[in-house]
């Protein structure tokens, strides 16, 4: 029986008191090895509980009828769904070993992991069902050193598993903990293999084994509208990638959105609804998310049939692969969401014309879309037909559906009994067409929605009967729902992490609250929790915050956040620097430390320019006159103080920019020693582009303030080297593959079976990342720059011209005295973004430049005597210099 390792499944791989430790594989073998403490007793959950899979769902209801015979030893087992059997899943044990790969590259080779990896024949991966005796109740894996081991050419290590996606788990602990090894995504760096050692050598683990108890059962993994962010131009070999990265960080539960639309055709073409009919319907390929959710129709479409049928085919190859690693993928549910026709057919079916969406003037061709009501027996009709027809194409169903009716749509009325009475018509459509549905929601509503107070939060809730919902607590990390709502008054939900929004880019975390929050909510009185989740919109970025997250789900106590920084450089860069290390630690202590609550939505003011008068604009500590004429001069005797416009956003500023400035001058002083690992290339561009951004920040206020106080040469001075900035900045960002423009475009276009495809999905990718929703010629989309991203290519052939067409402005206005012309600039900077949409210009797919000198030579130029710009009283960048 192997020992048991209930808390602290990622215990460092060194000694907490050794400054510069070394990875384990580097130590004496017979090294004392940490004791390991009794299992602590599962999370409570009251009352008995629904299983799916195998996996606590939470209290459950009596079944309304008896539950199906266990099929005889030997069976393949079948479940009901939909009145009909699915087929069986196959078992997952024995795992081929050819399903287990790591994404990225590994040594330059993106392949099997196990048959590229240099060790491959001497580990062997083993999936045996663990009894709950050996897994102490709960899902697991176990590494022991392999029975058979006898020198070079045998298998050294033994992984076991309760599942493909345990046995993947296990494999990421040992390579992280025993190998001092890192796996990210590729555009943010890859996998670190270097520290790896050689076939024969591989670090033997405890004699007794290592047993990884989950702390909770369910892994959750995807937002609602990450399939739009970042998964948009996907094709199977990208998707491969992931799902093989969701193994291994030990996600069970994934959204599965692809190829939907397809369905909705089959579903839809019974009432005679027609493909030109849908073709209003649905969103275009980069905005399909917002069509799913009811917040507008037809923009960016129509989607051509091979679109259509070619998603499709892909869905089915990613169920398969989720199926295959043991997951749980979750499948959509009808929310209400009709198209026009629908209503035309049907006069008499209670439908609501939902209100606008953030288009300009209420557009009705592409806002206001049809609700039906849950109360309408139409809703129950279709919502069977949808469920029904997925399990039919697909041949198979995990049981749980992800259905968000009033994400960002208000119901009409208050009335809990009304609230009620629509939750329990949507999960009767799911369980018409599913008898175990289980209805998984995000529990976005409840953060952003006052309407939501506690008699009509409970009423949805208590709408399912218990055991038969879960719900994500979407933003838990900075605004938990939990603690305010009693646990959901007692529904089962995951303790999810938002952290990104759009999939832009900020160097922003709250590890402190990832590393204790989960754990807080499992261990509360009556807690109801059931899962951890990673809930971001956009993923690729900030491979730290995720790294950590993916462990929340093996953990059983609050992780030691101290050791845990510091042993982070050198799994991530395969070596350890002392310089690195006291460079994360300031990270963490900033960038990765924000309490102030926000929201952390980039509003840089290169990527998020601002479409407002000069005036409007606060700048610290000036102060200056206002009058009919909108005079730019000051006056000691005649002053208010700026008044601010909701029109601009301020960016957020959380840390302290000069400690951020150390740490990465520790990085360009110790980056020698790992420049040639690419997960260090790719932190230094990040970290450096950081810098640059809250600099950039400054530099337009201080233009700002030249322009308010009548300075023409401050602006004119000003304004040529924030220019130069963005210029400069471009190239840094075009020196990793992370930061690339091209292959955004490339992958779009290379979905398309033809001309016209091509130009419409480039149109649509263009679009997502600039202007986003509709337009006219003065008046610029309300959603403009939502997803902004810091892209070689997209600074240095958009973002910096329309800031020079803002300062062009700003200049004439000074030289001829007369007040900024705000609707000719809206009208030159909105002409130039659909310019910008519709152009073919091909960019860069591959990285050029050298990134650490390049970062060397930006921080003399910009960042070395960055307080030069100072204002009055405070540092250059708005906070006071201490750390």
């Amino acid at each position: 029986m192997p020992s048991p390792e209930p808390h602290s499944p990622l215990p460092p791989a060194h000694p907490a008191s050794s400054p510069s430790p070394l990875p384990p594989h580097r130590r004496r073998r017979d090294a004392a090895v940490p004791s390991r403490s009794p299992a602590p007793p599962p999370a409570r959950v009251t009352d008995r509980v629904r299983r799916v899979g195998g996996r606590l769902l939470g209290p459950a209801v009596r079944a309304a009828r008896p539950p199906p015979r266990a099929p005889p030893a030997g069976a393949p087992a079948c479940r009901r769904a939909g009145g009909r059997r699915a087929r069986a899943p196959r078992a997952p044990h024995p795992l081929p070993l050819r399903q287990l790969r790591v994404p990225g590259r590994l040594h330059g080779t993106r392949a099997s992991f196990l048959r590229d990896f240099r060790f491959q024949r001497l580990l062997e991966v083993a999936s045996h069902k663990q009894s709950s005796r050996q897994c102490g109740g709960k899902a697991c894996f176990i590494i022991n050193n392999h029975p058979s081991f006898d020198g070079e050419g045998t298998p050294e290590i033994l992984i076991l598993g309760a599942s493909g996606v345990e046995i993947s788990a296990g494999l990421h602990w040992y390579l992280k903990n025993y190998c001092a090894a890192h796996i990210s995504w590729a555009k943010t760096g890859g996998s670190q293999l270097s520290s790896v050692p050689y076939p024969g050598s591989l670090p033997r683990v405890p004699a007794g084994g290592i047993l990884i108890q989950r702390s909770v059962d369910w892994s959750y993994y995807q937002n609602a509208v990450t399939s739009s962010y970042s998964f948009a131009w996907w094709d199977w070999e990208r998707w491969e990638k992931e799902i093989d990265w969701m193994a291994l960080q030990g996600i069970n539960l994934p959204l599965a959105f692809t190829g939907q639309e397809t369905i909705w055709q089959k579903v839809f073409q019974r009432y005679n609804i027609s493909k030109s009919d849908l073709d209003d319907f649905f969103g275009g390929p980069a905005f399909l998310s917002w069509s799913r959710m009811a917040n507008m129709h037809g923009w960016g479409g129509p989607l051509p049939q091979t679109w259509l049928d070619d998603q499709l085919t892909l869905q089915k190859k990613i169920l398969s692969r989720m199926y295959a690693f043991g997951m749980s993928p979750v499948l959509p549910a009808f929310s209400g969401n009709i198209p026009a026709a629908l209503k035309l057919k049907f006069p008499s079916a209670k439908v609501t014309h939902l209100g606008n969406w953030f288009t300009v003037d209420s557009n009705p061709r592409w806002c206001c879309t049809y609700l039906l009501d849950a109360s309408d027996p139409l809703y129950v009709e279709i919502g069977k037909l949808f469920i029904e027809e997925q399990i039919r194409e697909y041949g198979r169903t995990s049981h749980v559906y992800n259905c968000d009716t009033f994400d960002e749509n208000t119901p009409p009325l208050s009335d809990p009994n009304y609230i009620s009475s629509l939750g329990a018509a949507t999960f009767r459509a799911m369980q018409s067409g599913d008898d175990d549905a289980i209805w998984l929601m995000q529990g976005w509503l409840f953060t952003y929605d006052p309407f939501w107070e506690p008699p009509q939060m409970k009423a949805l809730l208590h709408s399912v009967p218990v055991g038969r919902m879960i719900v994500l607590d979407l933003y838990a990390e900075v605004k938990p729902v939990w603690i305010n709502s009693d646990q959901f008054y007692g529904v089962p939900y995951i303790w999810c992490m938002l952290h990104n929004f759009a999939a832009d880019f900020e160097m922003y975390g709250v590890l402190d609250a990832v590393a204790s929050g989960p754990i807080d909510a499992r261990l509360s009185e009556k807690s109801t929790m059931v899962g951890v989740g990673m809930s971001m919109e956009g993923i690729e970025q900030n491979p730290i915050v995720y790294d950590l997250m993916s462990e929340m789900g093996f953990h059983h106590r609050q992780v030691d956040l101290q050791v845990w920084v510091e042993t982070y450089p050198t799994r991530r860069y395969g070596k350890s620097v002392v310089g690195l290390q006291d460079a994360w630690r300031i990270l963490h202590q900033t960038l990765y430390n924000c309490t102030d609550g926000k929201n952390d939505k980039n509003r840089d003011v290169i990527v998020a320019f601002p479409d407002v008068e000069p005036f409007v604009i606060q700048t610290p500590g000036l102060y200056t006159r206002t009058s009919k004429n909108n005079s730019t001069m000051s006056s000691e005797n005649s002053v208010v103080k700026d008044v601010s416009n909701d029109a601009y956003e301020q960016p957020h500023i959380w840390y302290d920019t000069i400690a951020v400035i150390h740490a990465l001058e520790l990085f360009l002083e110790y980056g020698d020693e790992v420049s040639d690992s690419s997960t260090f290339r790719y932190d230094l561009v990040d970290l450096t582009r950081q810098a640059l951004a809250k600099y950039a920040n400054q530099i337009f206020l201080k233009i700002i303030q030249g322009y308010k106080s009548n300075n023409i040469n401050q602006v004119t001075t000003l304004c040529e080297r924030f220019l130069n900035l963005v210029k400069d900045l471009d190239v840094l960002l075009a020196s990793h593959e992370g930061f690339l423009l091209g292959p955004w475009l490339e992958s779009a276009k290379g979905l398309a079976r033809s001309k016209e495809q091509e130009i419409q999905y480039e149109w649509n990718a263009r679009t997502q990342i600039t202007m986003w929703f509709d337009n006219t010629e003065t008046k610029a989309s309300l959603l403009r720059d939502y997803a902004n991203k810091y892209w070689s290519g997209l600074l240095r052939d958009y973002y910096g011209p329309r800031a020079a067409i803002y300062f062009k402005h700003l200049i004439s206005s000074l030289k001829k005295k007369e007040p900024f012309a705000l609707e000719e600039w809206r009208r030159e900077w909105i002409g130039l973004t659909n310019n910008w949409q519709s152009d073919r210009k091909v960019f860069a797919t591959t990285a050029t430049g050298d990134a650490l000198n390049i970062s060397r030579s930006l921080y003399v130029k910009y960042l070395r005597n960055a307080d030069s710009l100072g204002l009055d009283g405070m540092d250059s960048f708005g906070k006071p210099a201490s750390l």
